[in-house]
């Protein structure tokens, strides 16, 4: 049975990732609208009412946007943590969600949806209780670590393993520093070790990860104001070169897209 990965969105102005793991389906955080992330399963051939639920990384609006409408409508089971929740309340349309479409974790306490191995982990972000998953299904890992402050070990040592990870490289420090549409404390957020990854702290979790066998990598979370994907691209294969790693032949190095899907992954 198929363990599949595709990116509909993810950058700065939205995420919605789709999983597979054989009979069961899906959303990892709807940053987007409800009628947008239809419009995206819809690109992949997937209606919402195949789906078996929605996990959210945190509470912010480019990852939550969605759920609560797409819970309603299709109803969908949605996976939070309780600071997440917590956090959610104030959010437009997760008031409405069903108290029995409503389920918590804590991080480090792995929970299945239907076949798909759920282990959440801490991660280093100005939210409330946030978190990154690592997915597994029929010997594969699939990992998603964005909205990462920093380089911690607590999140490299989640991702150890994979076999595919969606890994934040979100700004160029140097873009986001000249931009006159970031306030000063806009970027110090950003900058600081709550923020978010820049494409050089992601080139440096990149090669420690390939020293641990990783050897595939979508880069997603772009800032569509301080980054390019040429940008990110570059740097990250230029971290892997210095390193001795070759893009392309000792990792293969991919792109999510803010406007578009990226690829469709069969691990």
């Amino acid at each position: 049975m198929p363990f599949c990965f595709c990116p509909l969105r993810s950058g700065s102005s939205g995420n919605a990732l789709f999983v597979q793991a054989g009979n069961f389906r899906v959303l990892v955080d709807a940053g987007l609208s409800g009628r947008a992330v239809e419009r995206a399963l819809a690109e992949i051939g997937v209606t919402p009412d195949t789906l078996s639920g929605i996990l959210v990384t945190h509470e912010h609006s480019d990852h939550i946007q969605g759920v609560g409408v797409l819970s309603r409508r299709f109803h969908l089971p949605v996976y939070a943590t309780e600071g997440t929740w917590a956090a959610m309340e104030s959010k437009p349309g997760i008031d409405r969600i069903a108290l029995a479409n409503r389920r918590a974790f804590r991080p480090g306490q792995d929970f299945y949806v239907g076949d798909l191995a759920v282990c959440p982990f801490s991660i280093p972000h100005d939210a409330a209780d946030p978190v990154g998953f690592s997915l597994l299904y029929g010997g594969r890992k699939l990992c998603i670590a964005t909205d990462l402050g920093h380089v911690s070990p607590d999140w490299m040592q989640a991702l150890s393993g994979a076999d595919l990870v969606l890994l934040e490289a979100n700004h160029d420090p140097d873009m986001l520093r000249a931009t006159p549409r970031y306030s000063a404390a806009l970027k110090k957020r950003i900058l600081g070790r709550r923020g978010h990854l820049s494409n050089g702290e992601s080139g440096e979790a990149l090669v420690r990860l390939c020293r641990d066998g990783l050897r595939c990598v979508v880069l997603g979370h772009l800032s569509a104001e301080t980054n390019s994907p040429e940008l990110a691209f570059e740097t990250v294969c230029a971290a892997l070169r210095a390193a001795g790693a070759e893009p392309g032949d000792d990792v293969r190095v991919d792109m999510a897209w803010r406007e578009r899907m990226g690829r469709f992954y069969a691990l």
